[in-house]
């Protein structure tokens, strides 16, 4: 069976959650999840031993904190957190992400604890 090509609206999807700090899986690459995520306030300071961490601002504002200084982005503005570099995010707006990780990266890293979830499909 064949299947007609149809893309992923990153607004579209966006409008369909609320909740934040909540990745919701939009598309799947190889062996890894693209997600979206709204984030506002700090999440926790962690570390991703394995893997680096994109993350691409679709709307708003993010820091991310990382020990030797902080890299804030706007909107169309995209870094890679590497692999075993502790980061702590934070948006003082609502701000809307894009994530690529590698299929099962942990959101909280090595930090685990309530924050921890795995992504919903959307």
């Amino acid at each position: 069976m064949t299947h007609s090509p149809v893309p992923v609206n990153i607004a579209d999807k966006l409008s369909q959650f609320s909740d934040l700090w909540s990745q919701k899986r939009i598309a799947d690459v190889n062996d890894y999840e693209v997600k979206l995520a709204k984030l506002k306030g700090e999440f926790v300071w962690h570390t991703h031993e394995d893997t680096d961490e994109l993350f691409l601002v679709i709307s708003g504002r993010l820091t991310l904190q990382l020990r030797d200084g902080d890299v804030v982005l706007g909107p169309g503005e995209l870094f890679v957190v590497p692999r075993g570099v502790e980061h702590c995010p934070v948006a003082d707006e609502e701000t809307a992400i894009l994530l690529l990780e590698p299929t099962g990266t942990l959101n909280t890293g090595d930090a685990g604890g309530p924050r921890s979830k795995a992504p919903e499909a959307l």
